[in-house]
């Protein structure tokens, strides 16, 4: 143990008069903090994210210049990703969400800045940084398993993915009050939300700091330091060489099982108002779609989470890349057709959600205390790569053809999850 805390478990127990054991009352109030500061973190980040390609085109003159909203913001988190990790593996959960929020805060200025000055770049920037906000979400949602009992780690996981669902509804309903917000600062209406996410992130930050106390991950830790004597002496405790080399393949694959999800994702949605914009579909139209995609992305999140704890984690993911497949179909059969995009992206959000709740349980599973937050926050950077790169490539896939051939490299990429999916190492994952 490299943490102070972790090598004082009486220490840290004092620190707060709630008892100290998996899946108890603290775990319980560590879910209430992280789902609490979710949505306050989702709600300004949603928002922006509604604004930020819009944003984009006024401020720079450019419609080309628009889609570096996503791919900023993508970056951003990506780039935060194994920083954030390390961090937590350190100073622990807490630190690392709070300076997380910090840094998005500081993003939010600095897109009211560059949209001030009418300096576009400045503007993408500060887009950007805020997507660190992105990578304080998905450190969360593993911040949730610290605590939780191995049967139900998806579950307590999916809990709080569930709970960006708030800010991702609410977020693109204030672009209204951000304009008012706007003439009163004295900015272009579109970057009076920016003061929203500002405020937003600040809440989250407070509500994390005070909340998160004791930190959930220096506590497991302490607890596994009581717990060292016993569970060395438990059959199967060391491994061979073999074994440790097979474990690190499959962590390896699960990334990409989450990786290939995010793509799919990312990619068919990204094109999506253009392409109905295409086919005469209204700014109503464009904005009721990606309202099913985000409720299907979210919404069902905790019956993935309760089935992957009951059923498995392969057999969730296998029924993500099912209910994907069939996405695609209607995506590659849509054409005109609004109906079909709408019925394609509800089911990627669906799918999307089954594969990366069952995901990140299973690369929890397959983590020993002491490597998860490393692998943790590998698994959230090419996650969040993975959706930059695939926002970039399918802009360019779409311009050089259309939406049926953009479903059908989507169907090759999926391919290679579920090829992942199948390495027998990751049918052994121990939950219990």
């Amino acid at each position: 143990m490299t943490s102070t805390t972790a090598a004082n478990p009486a220490q840290h127990k004092r620190r707060s008069q709630l008892p100290l054991e998996l899946g108890g009352a603290l775990q319980r109030r560590t879910l209430i903090v992280l789902a609490s500061a979710t949505i306050l973190g989702g709600l300004g980040f949603g928002a922006s994210a509604s604004v930020g390609a819009l944003l984009l085109a006024e401020v720079s003159g450019n419609d080309a210049i628009s889609g570096l909203a996503a791919a900023m913001s993508n970056a951003g988190a990506a780039a935060a990703g194994i920083p954030l990790a390390r961090l937590a593996a350190r100073k622990g959960r807490r630190t690392a969400v709070v300076l997380g929020s910090s840094i998005a805060m500081f993003g939010a200025l600095l897109a009211i800045f560059g949209a001030a000055i009418s300096v576009w770049w400045v503007l993408a920037l500060g887009i950007g940084t805020l997507g660190v906000a992105a990578a304080v979400q998905l450190l969360s949602r593993f911040a949730a398993t610290d605590l939780a009992l191995p049967k139900n780690r998806a579950r307590d996981l999916s809990l709080v993915v569930w709970s960006i669902t708030v800010g991702a509804v609410i977020g693109p309903n204030l672009m209204g009050p951000g304009a008012v917000v706007g003439g009163w600062i004295g900015v272009t209406p579109l970057a009076g939300v920016f003061v929203f996410t500002f405020c937003a992130q600040l809440a989250a930050v407070l509500v994390n700091y005070f909340g998160l106390r004791p930190d959930p991950l220096l506590t497991a830790r302490s607890l596994q330091a009581e717990a060292a004597a016993a569970a060395a002496a438990m059959p199967g405790a060391s491994e061979t060489a073999e074994q440790v080399t097979a474990s690190r393949r499959a962590k390896v694959l699960a990334i990409v099982i989450i990786g290939t999800a995010q793509a799919i994702m990312v990619g068919l949605m990204a094109m999506t108002p253009l392409h109905l914009k295409h086919h005469g579909g209204s700014d109503s139209l464009v904005g009721i779609t990606l309202s099913l995609h985000i409720a299907g992305m979210y919404a069902l999140s905790p019956v993935f989470g309760i089935l992957a704890g009951k059923i498995g984690r392969l057999p969730v993911i296998v029924v993500g890349w099912v209910i994907l497949i069939v996405a695609i179909y209607f995506a590659y059969l849509s054409g005109e057709n609004s109906l079909y995009v709408q019925i394609a992206m509800t089911l990627v959000g669906i799918g999307w959600s089954a594969v990366t709740v069952a995901g990140a349980a299973l690369l929890t599973d397959l983590t020993s205390l002491a490597e998860r937050t490393r692998w943790q926050g590998r698994a959230d950077t090419f996650m969040s790569a993975s959706g930059a790169a695939a926002g970039v490539l399918s802009g360019i896939v779409f311009a050089m053809s259309d939406f049926s051939v953009l479903a059908l490299v989507a169907l090759a990429v999926l391919a290679l999850g579920a090829i992942a999916s199948m390495y027998p190492k990751l049918r052994v994952a121990k939950q219990y």
